[in-house]
Protein backbone atom coordinates (compact mmCIF):
# COMPACT_ATOMS: atom_id res chain seq x y z
CA UNK A 1 0.00 0.00 0.00
CA UNK A 2 1.52 3.32 -1.10
CA UNK A 3 2.00 5.76 2.15
CA UNK A 4 0.60 9.26 1.54
CA UNK A 5 3.13 11.96 1.48
CA UNK A 6 0.56 14.83 2.03
CA UNK A 7 -1.81 15.30 5.04
CA UNK A 8 -3.99 18.52 4.81
CA UNK A 9 -3.94 19.75 8.55
CA UNK A 10 -5.25 23.57 7.53
CA UNK A 11 -5.45 24.70 11.44
CA UNK A 12 -4.64 28.36 12.66
CA UNK A 13 -2.02 28.99 15.41
CA UNK A 14 0.30 32.01 16.91
CA UNK A 15 3.54 32.45 15.25
CA UNK A 16 6.77 31.34 17.34
CA UNK A 17 8.62 33.79 15.77
CA UNK A 18 7.02 36.93 16.05
CA UNK A 19 3.28 35.80 17.65
CA UNK A 20 1.11 36.97 15.01
CA UNK A 21 -2.34 34.98 14.70
CA UNK A 22 -2.38 32.88 11.83
CA UNK A 23 -5.88 31.84 10.20
CA UNK A 24 -6.16 28.69 8.53
CA UNK A 25 -5.97 29.01 4.86
CA UNK A 26 -9.05 26.98 4.13
CA UNK A 27 -7.90 24.96 1.24
CA UNK A 28 -4.95 23.63 2.01
CA UNK A 29 -2.22 23.14 5.00
CA UNK A 30 -1.13 26.68 6.42
CA UNK A 31 2.33 25.98 7.58
CA UNK A 32 4.34 29.83 7.70
CA UNK A 33 3.20 33.59 9.29
CA UNK A 34 2.19 35.19 6.38
CA UNK A 35 3.28 38.23 8.30
CA UNK A 36 7.33 36.88 9.20
CA UNK A 37 7.31 33.71 6.65
CA UNK A 38 8.38 31.61 9.79
CA UNK A 39 7.42 28.03 10.19
CA UNK A 40 7.95 25.23 12.56
CA UNK A 41 9.92 22.15 12.05
CA UNK A 42 6.85 19.84 13.10
CA UNK A 43 6.92 18.24 9.59
CA UNK A 44 8.39 15.00 8.33
CA UNK A 45 6.07 15.12 5.54
CA UNK A 46 3.77 17.92 4.78
CA UNK A 47 0.78 18.31 7.23
CA UNK A 48 1.83 14.96 9.49
CA UNK A 49 3.07 16.87 12.31
CA UNK A 50 5.14 13.92 13.20
CA UNK A 51 8.40 15.64 13.72
CA UNK A 52 9.93 16.14 17.31
CA UNK A 53 12.52 18.88 16.67
CA UNK A 54 10.31 21.61 16.90
CA UNK A 55 12.68 24.68 15.85
CA UNK A 56 12.09 27.78 13.96
CA UNK A 57 12.48 27.49 10.80
CA UNK A 58 13.41 31.07 9.33
CA UNK A 59 13.11 31.82 5.16
CA UNK A 60 16.43 32.14 3.59
CA UNK A 61 15.47 32.39 -0.07
CA UNK A 62 12.13 32.54 -2.08
CA UNK A 63 12.59 31.12 -5.69
CA UNK A 64 9.84 32.21 -8.42
CA UNK A 65 8.22 28.99 -9.96
CA UNK A 66 6.06 29.21 -12.88
CA UNK A 67 3.37 26.42 -11.83
CA UNK A 68 3.27 27.62 -8.25
CA UNK A 69 4.12 31.24 -7.77
CA UNK A 70 6.70 31.19 -5.51
CA UNK A 71 8.72 28.42 -3.22
CA UNK A 72 9.95 29.46 0.07
CA UNK A 73 12.67 27.40 1.29
CA UNK A 74 12.97 27.70 5.12
CA UNK A 75 16.20 26.42 7.53
CA UNK A 76 15.65 24.94 10.69
CA UNK A 77 17.58 27.39 13.71
CA UNK A 78 17.57 23.85 15.34
CA UNK A 79 18.83 21.56 13.38
CA UNK A 80 19.88 22.78 10.17
CA UNK A 81 17.15 21.28 8.13
CA UNK A 82 16.06 22.63 5.01
CA UNK A 83 12.61 22.37 3.67
CA UNK A 84 10.56 23.87 0.64
CA UNK A 85 7.25 25.42 0.83
CA UNK A 86 4.78 26.90 -1.38
CA UNK A 87 3.84 30.86 -0.84
CA UNK A 88 0.60 31.71 -0.13
CA UNK A 89 0.98 35.00 -1.78
CA UNK A 90 -2.55 35.39 -3.25
CA UNK A 91 -4.47 33.88 -0.56
CA UNK A 92 -7.85 35.46 0.11
CA UNK A 93 -7.47 35.09 3.79
CA UNK A 94 -4.17 36.76 5.57
CA UNK A 95 -1.95 36.59 2.00
CA UNK A 96 2.03 36.13 2.56
CA UNK A 97 3.98 39.45 2.81
CA UNK A 98 4.65 39.90 -1.04
CA UNK A 99 7.60 42.59 -0.86
CA UNK A 100 9.24 40.42 1.98
CA UNK A 101 9.05 37.15 -0.58
CA UNK A 102 10.34 39.30 -3.49
CA UNK A 103 13.10 40.62 -1.17
CA UNK A 104 14.33 36.92 -0.49
CA UNK A 105 14.13 36.66 -4.02
CA UNK A 106 18.02 38.32 -4.17
CA UNK A 107 19.41 36.72 -0.81
CA UNK A 108 22.65 34.04 -1.54
CA UNK A 109 22.63 31.66 0.26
Amino acid sequence: MEQKLFTKNDNGFICANCGFEVLPLGYTSRNHCPKCLCSLHVDINPGDRACECRGVMHPIKALPDPKKGYIILHKCSKCGEVHRNKAAHEAKVQPDDINYIIELTSREI
